[in-house]
């Protein structure tokens, strides 16, 4: 368990105004903050090219249109329809400090009622699970013993029908195997 001093104090607010009277911690982590992480390592490699491609085209557009004789004309324009590309690209690059800054605005708890997923930031997601929403835990173990322990997955279809899902549960903690066996205990209290 990591020592709560270590637990930014706004999530140490937000904890405080989530627990009911009388609940108590028996753990509490934040993930494991890491740069690079499945959704962001994709996001990056993807934009590599993508940014390469819109730094280029809108360069050899500035180019193109500073050698159009008659001087500056509506055509000179033309370059700043790249400028969106690009910011998408720079966007889409810093996507693993987002990821890091996401571990680190983040606090898993498990008390004696309940597990508990908090998400800081701008605003705050806060998911509870019961006893009797743990029933299908399962760990995802790296050879350190650091791993993902899902707690449910989270299915929606996108505008084209297309059926997406997201796993959701404590993700990158230091100790998979320990935190899924304590949610397994707190399942068997929903009998």
């Amino acid at each position: 368990m990591q020592p709560e001093s270590s637990i930014p104090f706004r999530l140490h607010e937000t904890i405080d105004r989530e627990l009911e009277s009388g609940e108590r911690i028996r753990w509490m982590e934040m993930p494991t903050p890491r740069y690079f992480t499945g959704a962001s390592t994709g996001a990056f490699l993807f934009a590599i090219p993508w940014t390469g491609f819109a730094v280029f085209w809108t360069a050899w557009a500035a180019w193109g249109t500073s050698q159009v004789e008659g001087g500056p004309g509506l055509f000179s324009l033309f370059p700043l329809f790249g400028v969106p590309f690009i910011l998408i690209g720079v966007g889409m690059l810093s996507a693993p400090l987002w990821a890091y800054r996401k571990a680190r605005r983040t606090v898993y708890i498990i008390t004696d009622r309940r597990a508990v997923s908090i998400e800081g930031g701008r605003s705050t997601t806060i998911r509870s699970y019961t006893p009797r929403m743990l029933q299908d835990v399962h760990r995802r173990e790296n050879r350190d013993g650091s791993g993902d322990v899902i707690i449910a997955r989270r299915a929606w279809c996108d505008s084209d029908s297309d059926r997406q899902s997201a796993e959701q549960g404590f993700l990158r903690v230091r100790n998979a195997m320990e935190v899924e066996h304590m949610l397994m205990e707190l399942a068997g209290r929903s009998d």
